[in-house]
């Protein structure tokens, strides 16, 4: 099972997709206006940071939950492609869940637009972190391991019409 390069790739996603989910994908300030004294902000904060769930406002005090259905994507990727590992006898259902995890992943991506445009009408500004980025990663090791998994059951259906 480890010795297929496929499953080193679902391990690293799987890895990728936990980081995203512990780490802070935005950053968000209000910006004083030049018509008014004070700055125009979510809730009298001046400075946010999304993560998967919550927002926290730049003292670290304060924490309100916004945005679930970003935890629970990455939640739900992260134990599908964790699953995927163990569906190594079955290949057909393990590129079938490679794809699904695909899919989400890209759901993440659209999910974390909409919010974010939401949050920059409110906020102002908008500064994504580095850690926005490991879906993507994520997204791409689980192509690559969708490669292998199909180039494996291609090999198994050669040798099956060879007997």
């Amino acid at each position: 099972m480890l010795q297929r390069i496929q499953t080193l790739y679902l391990l690293a996603a799987f890895a990728l997709c936990i980081g995203c989910l512990c780490s802070p994908v935005a950053h968000f300030t209000a910006i004083e206006s030049y018509n008014q004294t004070d700055a125009s902000n979510l809730l009298g904060y001046e400075q946010v940071d999304m993560y998967n769930l919550w927002l926290v406002s730049s003292e670290g005090k304060h924490l309100f939950y916004f945005c679930p259905i970003l935890m629970a994507i990455l939640v739900i990727t992260s134990a599908l492609i964790f699953l995927d590992i163990w569906l190594y006898k079955r290949r057909a259902l393990q590129m079938r869940v490679a794809s699904f995890s695909m899919i989400l992943l890209v759901a993440w991506y659209v999910v974390y637009g909409i919010i974010s445009f939401q949050l920059t009408s409110e906020m102002q500004f908008w500064r994504p972190y580095w850690t926005a980025a490991l879906p993507l990663a994520a997204l791409i090791l689980l192509y690559l391991a969708f490669r292998g998994i199909m180039k494996d059951e291609k090999l198994v259906r050669s040798l099956d019409r060879l007997r």
